[in-house]
């Protein structure tokens, strides 16, 4: 292992936003409760069964892009809606509608209370360039490089893959590998020689599914077992544990 945690093979990190980089994993949770429960209180009445914003989240839309989030909730809970369009208005009672009025709640929420990002991680990335290897950001958010310009970390990251960049590569999102691949790909590194850093469950298969070289879990909610079930090499509550001092 090198002093950066990492087998001796590794050229590139791929690392996840929300959770990994920026403290913005518990609200996108916020944002998900808000929209499925008024959903949900809607349709059932007022003995509706509320989204959890713990277990629910991680099992279902953590990680994964937003309408995919939408269909994979709403399936575990036996309902169906139509897919309606990308551009749907939030009041509109389809998968895109509810993903874009959880977007709406998202940004309001992050305007308000601002973006804070994870200085342990933020100094492993620039100890990762320091010796040499390449970074890229993989997110399913599409709000990626506002989030980075917020916290000024734009300038750490060779590549980004996010959700507007896999929408134009037409790239499905975690658990499947295929932004992480591409992320790999735009750096010039085969997988095998790539690390992927996730909190998210999805993330973990993807990092799995892709044969990446070494996968980083980051444990920020009490669930390493769950990391490690789900396709962790390692799990970490923070990436300082890793080492990385320049």
């Amino acid at each position: 292992m090198t002093q950066l945690g990492l087998p001796d093979p590794i050229l590139a990190c791929l690392f996840d936003l929300d959770g990994v980089v920026t403290k913005t994993a518990v609200v996108h949770a916020a944002a998900w409760k808000e929209t499925f429960d008024a959903f949900l209180r809607e349709r059932d009445g007022e003995h509706f069964r509320p989204f959890d914003a713990t277990a629910d989240y991680a099992e279902y839309v953590d990680g994964r892009p937003r309408a995919d989030g939408v269909r994979t909730f709403l399936a575990a809970r036996g309902i169906e809606l139509p897919e309606g369009h990308p551009d749907d208005p939030p009041d509109a009672a389809t998968v895109h509608g509810l993903g874009n009025r959880k977007n709406r709640l998202l940004l309001a929420k992050i305007r308000n209370q601002g973006v804070e990002p994870y200085e342990g991680t933020l100094r492993y990335v620039e100890a990762v360039r320091a010796h040499g290897l390449r970074t890229a950001i993989v997110s399913s958010s599409a709000n990626t490089v506002d989030v980075l310009r917020s916290i000024d970390a734009e300038h750490l990251f060779d590549v980004r893959i996010d959700g507007v960049v896999a929408a134009e590569r037409r790239l499905p999102g975690k658990p499947h590998p295929d932004t992480f691949l591409a992320a790999a790909r735009d750096l010039g590194v085969p997988p095998a020689r790539a690390a992927v850093f996730e909190d998210a469950l999805a993330g973990m298969e993807a990092g799995r599914g892709g044969h990446f070289g070494y996968v980083v879990g980051v444990d920020r909610a009490g669930r390493s077992d769950a990391l490690y079930a789900h396709g962790a090499d390692v799990v970490v509550a923070d990436l300082a544990e890793l080492g990385g001092k320049q």
